[in-house]
Parts: structure tokens; C-alpha cells; sequence
């Protein structure tokens, strides 16, 4: 299983499922992560958290944590 975490920059990949439960699921897809959507790796900080990503034409840095959760293809 390939993650949001696993991206390396510059890669554009579509979310194939968001895991998680409760709060966070819902978290991360109040952000425009859903089933589907596509999503371009801007850049990753140096300690790699945050990853900064574009989604649906807007930027999101999403933590490493929450990057595990979402499954890409």
C-alpha cells in the first residue's frame, strides 16, 4: 500500500482511500481529500513534516501522520 507519505515532490497521484476514523477522517477530508481527487507534491520540509501538496487548485501542508492515513495510487 502506497501512502500520501511515500510521494516523493514534483509526483502527482490520486487518492485511492482515505483510513482513519472519527475526527480525523473527517479532518483530512473537509480538506478536499477524497476518493478520487488528484494531488501534486510540492515540497517537503527537511525533517519531512510538513509535505506541502496542491489539491483541488489550492495548497495544503498535511502532517506525516495524517499523510500515513491517506492510501494513493
Amino acid at each position: 500500500m502506497k501512502t500520501l507519505r511515500d510521494v516523493l515532490v514534483d509526483e502527482t497521484v490520486s487518492v485511492k482511500r482515505v483510513h482513519g476514523e472519527g475526527a480525523v477522517k473527517r479532518r483530512i477530508m473537509d480538506m478536499g481529500v477524497t476518493k478520487g481527487v488528484s494531488i501534486y507534491v510540492r515540497k517537503v520540509a527537511p525533517l519531512g513534516d510538513p509535505v506541502e501538496v496542491t489539491v483541488r487548485g489550492y495548497e495544503l501542508s498535511i502532517r506525516k501522520e495524517d499523510a500515513q492515513l491517506i492510501e494513493v495510487e
